[in-house]
């Protein structure tokens, strides 16, 4: 399921450079828990300059957080889970060819870069839209619990 999104985000952004999806693909798939539901699925490199082209990245984001999954070349795999209690905000850049979202966390900034700049708006929203989701569903039942 994440493979066939994240598929269907290259052929949508064909200049995003992004390869061995299905790779990284389950790793973040292995990740996924029962209850989550996968809401957006999108593949890029994960540095801070756009000619290092050799750290594609799976980004998956769910009902609850938001997974970067790597499998790596030989051995091994590296995952990261965003919660909402940790997630501060979001930032994208647009360059000549490229642009960059950066993922601001409590404990580092996650720079997403090597997207086709078309695909940014829909990143954005995707992103931003499920974390204050999460955080009006957590409000609302920390309300209801001190009630």
């Amino acid at each position: 399921m994440i493979y066939e999104q994240a598929l269907a985000f290259k052929r949508k952004y064909p200049k995003t450079i992004a390869w061995r999806l299905k790779e990284h693909s389950k790793i973040a798939q292995m990740h996924i828990n029962p209850d989550e539901k996968v809401k957006y699925v999108f593949a890029c490199q994960k540095n801070h300059r756009s000619y290092e082209i050799f750290r594609t990245f799976i980004i998956v984001i769910t009902d609850k957080r938001i997974i970067v999954a790597q499998k790596r070349l030989l051995f091994g795999y590296l995952f990261i889970s965003v919660t909402s209690d940790m997630y501060n905000d979001l930032t994208v850049m647009m360059g000549l060819l490229w642009g960059k979202v950066c993922i601001d966390t409590v404990k580092e900034v996650i720079v997403l870069s090597n997207i086709q700049k078309e695909a940014l708006p829909e990143i954005e929203t995707a992103i931003s839209q499920t974390m204050m989701d999460i955080k009006v569903e957590c409000n609302r039942k920390s309300k209801g619990l001190h009630m």
